[in-house]
């Protein structure tokens, strides 16, 4: 961690310290500490890394599929103007709608334990639809027409011209939808309960009055969303740096078949 970020970080902790103290009461605010110790009782347990993996595996499927919707949907956009007609009402409405009337909507036909994943898909849909849109329009004209003339085909076009162009737009937006994800996703849960997730325990917290309990599942939210985005940051610049790597023959020859 960077020492500007560090000292941020710190500096809230002391304000969170400080608040605690004043307040004196820990039913409404514990302090740091007791978050954290919290936690730490929490790490010994079994059932606290069932729940993590629950939230994690579902989030994160609700993630991807929300990625590979929202690329689908840019490149059709893209490239056809009744497919940008037909998508964007459907994008606006998507990101319009409060997530409360999507998990009360999805409640009518699918189970409580699906629900953070559809949500987490739904949220993250219109950030990926966006960014790679606004990649693929800031694509250069000249590469563009270049690549027309000497006949590239679109899978090359696409990975050699488009990606690099859609890259920078792309990664931005996996920081930002990897925390939407989360958010949503946990939400979702807060409300469907589905047994053995971040949701789910946050929600017992609440009812029972375990202030620390809620500030130590928040604090494990917080790291996973961001351990989360970390992942997925890498994963993207892994198959950038791949696509984009031109094989050499033994003759010398560049070839990228």
């Amino acid at each position: 961690m960077k020492p500007r970020r560090l000292a941020g970080v710190l500096f809230w902790l002391a304000v969170w310290q400080i608040t605690a103290m004043l307040i004196g009461n820990s039913i409404i605010l514990v302090t740091p500490l007791a978050a954290l110790r919290c936690l730490a009782g929490l790490c010994l347990e079994a059932d606290f890394y069932r729940t993590l993996l629950n939230s994690f595996l579902r989030i994160g499927g609700g993630f991807f599929t929300g990625v590979l919707l929202g690329i689908l949907g840019a490149v059709l956009s893209g490239s056809f103007r009744w497919a940008e007609t037909l998508i964007d009402p459907i994008i606006s409405a998507v990101k319009s709608v409060p997530v409360a009337s999507f998990v009360i909507f999805a409640l009518f036909f699918m189970k409580s334990s699906a629900l953070s994943y559809l949500i987490s898909c739904l949220m993250v849909l219109p950030v990926i639809y966006e960014a790679v849109l606004k990649g693929i329009t800031n694509a250069d004209k000249k590469l563009c027409e270049a690549a027309d003339i000497f006949a590239l085909s679109p899978l090359k076009k696409a990975r050699y011209l488009y990606f690099p162009s859609v890259m920078p737009f792309l990664t931005a937006a996996f920081r930002t939808a990897s925390g939407l994800a989360f958010k949503s996703g946990t939400a979702a849960e807060v409300i469907g309960q589905p047994d053995f997730t971040l949701g789910d325990m946050l929600y017992r917290a609440k009812i029972y009055l375990e202030t620390e309990e809620l500030f130590a599942w928040t604090i494990t939210i917080i790291c996973l969303g961001k351990l989360f985005e970390q992942l997925a940051v890498l994963l993207l610049k892994a198959v950038y740096r791949s696509s984009q790597r031109i094989h050499t023959s033994k003759g010398g020859v560049c070839s990228d078949d």
